[in-house]
């Protein structure tokens, strides 16, 4: 025992009653023990200097590398009634056979014919915007009657404008004359009053200038009011111009009204053919989803809808199906710590659950039951526990995967880093000091994923 007490129970107790004192005062250095001692310490000087991989070490599960080669779900587009199941759990399905079929259960779609009376109002929308472009053509064709029938309107009121004023001109040079006829007329008149008060003429002569003068005045008079009649009908003439442009604008712009009108009413039916279109093209994909096909070639693994003549609902799982063929790859999740010691293209040792594996984490070589792999994918956002998911794929230089593996068992990783001795890497983790990175044997470049950090 130790003499650590200034207070001795040997002065006190009588030491030689007791065996077990007695045996303590006699103990010896065996030196068998200080050779095992000897031997443990260089044993434990030569494993300080023998080689040690670093490594991350992780957990995960065996999924496909692929997203469409992962189990999928097979759902019903529309809802419906279970009609009939042409598949059991356990079948080999292909791409394209029925699953399931299901009959309508909504009202608006129970018609038998609904395609055959939709496309019947194809049809009719189709004849009718035939018509209106025909109403429109003619119309079209209106229009362009009209235009020519103004112009030969007005080229013929022009044309009477021009005799008119013809006419005009004529009468006038006749007035002039009857004016110059009747003012002789006038004067000859007073010679022969004057010559018949002198008794050189008689009465019938006077009587016969006099007859001549009313008869030169009628001739003025009748030229006057002609003159004053074709100027008036030269003014009708003028006004009915503006009457003709009216009249066949108005019949004009009628008839590009209707033309409009006909072309608006042609756009209206094309709008409800088109709608009838996309209805009956509804109505055909919606009678093609009764038949409910296998997307894949597979395996079904679980009918999850079950029994005739249930009801489903549009989206509802109908059953599950495992590819025939996949990439299996691992999924693991890494501590966002070591994910700057991450690349794409790093070796990784899986050991997948149900395999027998004798694992050494330092010497990756010397473990048993482990895998190749190597990183095809890193995520760049955190999932929802806390880690980074990696994606690795079986390592073609290495040996294959077993082939029993299946999607959902438990692989635990190896991500293999830098070589060091066992040595350096005790006292890297005894003083916290992040993992030494991986410098490529080709180009001896440190990745540069994490800033370096040496060691002082």
């Amino acid at each position: 025992m130790l003499n650590i007490s200034l207070k001795r129970i040997n002065e006190n107790i009588n030491l030689d009653k007791y065996k077990s004192f007695q045996i303590l005062e006699k103990r010896t250095v065996s030196k068998f023990l200080i050779r095992i001692m000897a031997a443990i310490f260089l044993v434990g000087i030569f494993v300080m200097f023998l080689p040690w991989t670093q490594n991350i070490r992780s957990k995960g599960n065996v999924t496909t590398l692929s997203p469409e080669d992962r189990p999928q779900t097979v759902q019903a587009t529309i809802g419906g009634k279970i009609e009939k199941w042409y598949i059991r759990e356990g079948q080999e399905v292909m791409k394209g056979d029925t699953i399931m079929k299901i009959s309508e259960v909504k009202e608006e779609y129970m018609d038998p014919q609904i395609l055959e009376n939709t496309n019947s109002q194809i049809i009719a929308k189709g004849e009718s915007i035939k018509a209106y472009d025909a109403k429109a053509v003619n119309l079209n064709d209106q229009v362009q009657t009209l235009i020519r029938s103004k112009e030969v309107k007005l080229r013929q009121n022009q044309i009477k404008v021009q005799q008119i004023k013809l006419k005009i001109e004529s009468d006038s040079i006749d007035l002039v004359a009857a004016k110059t006829k009747k003012k002789i007329a006038d004067n000859q008149l007073l010679r022969i009053e004057n010559l018949y008060s002198e008794g050189l003429k008689s009465l019938t002569d006077v009587e016969a200038k006099r007859l001549s003068v009313q008869e030169s005045q009628a001739k003025v008079t009748s030229l006057i009011n002609k003159v004053d009649s074709h100027i008036n009908d030269l003014d009708n003439l003028q006004a009915n111009i503006q009457f003709i442009i009216n009249e066949y604008d108005n019949k004009i712009a009628k008839s590009k009204s209707d033309r409009m009108s006909a072309i608006s009413d042609k756009y209206s039916a094309d709008a409800s053919k088109n709608k009838l279109e996309s209805q009956y093209n509804t109505y055909s994909v919606r009678q093609d989803n009764y038949y409910i096909l296998s997307p894949i070639n597979g395996t079904v693994t679980q009918a999850i809808s079950s029994g005739l003549g249930e009801l489903i609902k549009a989206g509802e799982p109908i059953a599950n199906i495992f590819p025939a063929k996949y990439n299996l790859a691992v999924e693991s999740f890494i501590r966002p710590a070591d994910m700057p010691l991450l690349t794409l293209g790093q070796k990784v040792r899986v050991q997948f659950d149900g395999w027998p594996a004798i694992v050494f984490s330092g010497w990756p070589n010397s473990s048993y039951g482990t895998f190749g792999g190597q990183i095809v994918a890193i995520n760049n956002d955190i999932s929802k526990n806390g880690k980074y998911r990696i994606m690795i794929a079986p390592d073609p230089e290495d040996s294959p995967w077993p082939e029993a593996l299946r999607v959902g068992g438990g692989a635990n990783t190896l991500t293999l880093l830098n070589n060091v001795k066992v040595g350096y890497e005790l006292w890297r983790q005894l003083n916290g000091f992040p993992a030494d990175f991986y410098a490529n044997e080709k180009s001896k470049e440190i990745k540069t994923k994490a800033p370096l950090k040496k060691v002082k």
